[in-house]
């Protein structure tokens, strides 16, 4: 009976591995189409979960910082198979493109082509890409006066006080106001899920979250070591964003390139990359550490971003159920929910826009990118292969 078992949950486990990794390996568009991915696989197609279920889950990813998509699928697999379950669907959800990403990190200085003009087409992509995104967010985010009112306060403020410090003071008062104007919002629940996770296990992920988060920074200048450094500013990176991948932009932004650690041209080619390869926008991060420090550089970053995501997920899903039923935790988020699109707007601006939008002929170039994916629903991948293209024909008009 217990060898049955045993096989049983080795087959789980497998299943879990294979069917996500799958899910890696074609699962373009974004942390919104990522979702679909996997309602249509794990809810209509496999049915691990019921509808209200999976509604609740990535309600919560949402209101967690980090990547909502990639937490989904880690709470998915916890669900299906335990800790050991989460990982491994983080694992083949993630793997594929952080491969693909470290080995264009790789391949792009071997070259040594960083001012080509195809790279300058992935900055326009870029430009597209996210641009497609705000519109989408946006509606859903901030569809009324109060959460437009927020998201242009965070607007201003990310664009005219740029420090540390700017996005989470912006989130944290975007939680304060979402829940001073929605906190009688009504918000009925009616069904119960159960993950099988500890409180105590919940409470030292948990306590290990805000452990690392305050001690990185101190162990970072009492050693001097460029691979603590490192992990600090990635893990720094993956707890103190919220609305996934396009808003890691700015934070990646302001902690590498205004150091030296990576150049303006590079993180935007790597940018525009990261757009052609599916899986999670968080996997940029490979990208980013293979430039600074090799393959080795690479494995690092993924492993300090996503960490914070693995905390949270892990210390929130046991009280979830509890929580979920509160409507002034619900105000609060649709509160900073409204101040990710302000910071969103922010970083398409600067410095997505102000880096790649040079001349007339690049902004009707980014014209027929952003139709093409918004208007004709080509895959991104497409998207990105003309790009590519369409910066060498620039090249030759200059």
């Amino acid at each position: 009976m217990r060898n049955e078992k045993r096989t049983i949950n080795l087959m789980t486990l497998l299943e879990i591995l294979c069917i996500s990794m799958k899910l890696g390996f074609t699962s373009f568009g974004g942390p919104v189409a990522h979702l679909g991915y996997f309602h249509n696989e794990y809810v209509r197609k496999r049915k691990w979960m019921d509808e209200n279920s999976y509604a609740d889950l990535v309600t919560l990813c949402q209101f967690l910082p980090g990547p909502a998509s990639s937490q989904v699928g880690i709470g998915i697999g916890v669900l299906r198979g335990g800790i050991i379950g989460g990982i491994l669907a983080f694992l083949g959800f993630t793997t594929p493109s952080v491969i693909a990403l470290i080995l264009f990190a790789l391949l792009l200085q071997g070259m040594g082509t960083v001012d080509a003009s195809w790279i300058h087409g992935l900055k326009i992509v870029a430009v597209a890409v996210v641009a497609h995104a705000i519109l989408g967010i946006a509606q859903n985010l901030a569809p009324d006066l109060p959460r437009k009112s927020i998201a242009l306060v965070a607007i201003a403020a990310t664009l005219l006080w740029q420090t540390a410090f700017t996005q989470v003071g912006v989130i944290f008062l975007s939680g304060v106001l979402g829940y001073l104007i929605y906190k009688k919002h009504r918000n009925t629940v009616e069904n119960h899920f159960h993950f099988p996770l500890s409180k105590r296990f919940a409470i030292g992920c948990l306590v290990l979250f805000f452990g690392l988060l305050f001690s990185l920074p101190i162990l970072r200048e009492l050693t001097a070591s460029t691979w603590i450094a490192m992990f600090d500013s990635f893990y720094r990176s993956g707890a103190l964003v919220f609305g996934g991948g396009h808003v890691v932009l700015p934070l990646l932004e302001r902690e590498f390139v205004p150091s030296g650690w990576i150049s303006a041209e590079s993180f935007l080619t790597g940018y525009g990359a990261a757009q052609a390869v599916p899986g999670p926008l968080f996997t940029f991060a490979a990208y980013i550490g293979a430039v600074m420090n090799g393959w080795q550089g690479g494995l690092l970053a993924t492993f300090a971003i996503f960490l914070p995501a693995f905390l949270l997920i892990m210390g929130t899903l046991p009280f979830w159920d509890h929580l979920r039923r509160n409507s002034k935790i619900k105000g609060a988020l649709m509160g900073v929910n409204s101040a990710v699109v302000g910071i969103l707007i922010a970083a398409f601006y600067q410095p997505i826009w102000t880096s790649s939008i040079i001349k007339p002929a690049d902004f009707a170039f980014a014209a027929i990118l952003f139709s093409m994916l918004s208007f004709w629903k080509l895959p991104p991948w497409i998207i990105v292969l003309t790009g590519a293209l369409g910066g060498v024909l620039l090249g030759y008009l200059n």
